[in-house]
């Protein structure tokens, strides 16, 4: 742990038990810590650099050590502790002296930081930031826009109220996840035209997004421009969209899969010719008061997956699904038996629909 030059560190035992910490830590190391460390409140954290391997260190004196000498470091990821939680403990600034780093991941830790270091914008170089760190509100510094490298960015599930984070100079992006307008701008998604992966959570204010946040679920979807034309797989959850989201996700052309759950509060759906050209996947589940679904002919012509789950109400299958030739699986659950008995091989009146 003296080397400067380190590259990668790993730990594969479980814990370093109290007279076992001497032995393995240099004199320097330990020294740090107790000059750092409130010995009132020992922690234990867990360590994965280079994606492999696991230790439990004690102290944040050892982070810091490591932050402060091991400046070549590409990758850092915090593992989740299991069964341990650790209450109030703060990211050590020192993590910004990690210039170098590529990947950073606070995934699933399972304790509370009030909020995050703005020493991370010193991370220039970083191309994937993983900060899904729990169910826990926490403060995102508006740094990340520094990192114009980012490809994937996962932002918390959860922010405080304070946090309001400027995207638009992540032009590289290629994966966003947890974006919502009250910690972020939604004019800052035009800039990401290389974006392939879009997650929208919680609040989603389309009208005066530049000024106010307003806490509501999403009532609609923005116009297919806001979107990018890259986009490939959009996953919508719990959204309780007012307005039917098909007219504008079918404008976007290299959409492969779409998964709508929970999403529209509306009783009609409708797929025009020639839309979602490249569609390959499509899962429509628990939408409550879906009665009536229309395809047109051309609609979909690629569509290899269709899959629905739970909507009591739909009464039956688009005709325009025999016109697509590539669909090869289809599944049902938790569908009314009424619904089902319209499939069967003989004599249902929707068999001929999905024969082929």
């Amino acid at each position: 742990m003296q080397s400067p030059n380190i590259r990668s560190l790993l730990f594969f035992n479980e814990f370093f038990p109290e007279e076992e910490l001497e032995k393995s830590f240099p004199l320097e190391v330990l020294n740090y810590v107790e000059e750092h460390v409130d010995v009132r409140n020992p922690l234990v954290w867990i360590l994965m650099i280079s994606l492999a391997g696991t230790k439990l260190l004690k102290t944040r004196g050892v982070w810091r050590y490591m932050f402060n000498n091991f400046k070549l470091l590409r990758a850092l990821n915090y593992e989740r502790t299991t069964g341990i939680k650790i209450v109030g403990f703060k990211l050590p600034r020192d993590i910004g002296n990690l210039i170098h780093l590529r990947f950073l991941s606070l995934k699933d830790l399972e304790f509370v930081w009030p909020k995050l270091p703005s020493s991370l914008g010193n991370l220039r170089c970083l191309q994937t930031l993983d900060l899904r760190v729990g169910n826990y509100r926490i403060h995102v510094p508006n740094v990340i826009w520094r990192m114009e490298q980012l490809r994937h960015l996962y932002l918390p599930l959860y922010c405080k109220s304070s946090t309001k984070l400027k995207l638009g100079t992540l032009r590289k992006l290629l994966t966003l996840v947890n974006f919502n307008t009250k910690n972020c701008y939604l004019k800052d998604l035009i800039n990401m035209t290389n974006l392939r992966e879009l997650g929208i959570n919680l609040p989603f204010n389309i009208e005066n997004f530049n000024e106010k946040d307003v806490e509501t679920r999403i009532s609609e979807l923005p116009e297919y421009h806001y979107f990018s034309s890259h986009l490939a797989y959009i996953q919508l959850r719990r959204c309780e969209l007012e307005k039917e989201p098909m007219p504008t996700l079918e404008k976007l052309p290299n959409l492969r899969i779409l998964e709508l759950e929970e999403t529209f509060k509306g009783k009609e759906m409708f797929c025009s010719a020639q839309g979602f050209p490249r569609f390959e996947s499509l899962n429509i589940g628990e939408l409550c008061n879906f009665e009536e679904w229309e395809v047109d002919e051309g609609a979909m012509p690629s569509l290899l997956r269709l899959e629905i789950t739970r909507c009591p109400r739909l009464k039956m299958l688009p005709e325009g699904l025999r016109f697509i030739t590539t669909l090869k699986e289809l599944k049902f659950e938790s569908m009314p038996k009424a619904f089902k008995d319209r499939l069967e091989e003989e004599g249902g009146e929707d068999f001929y629909k999905v024969k082929h």
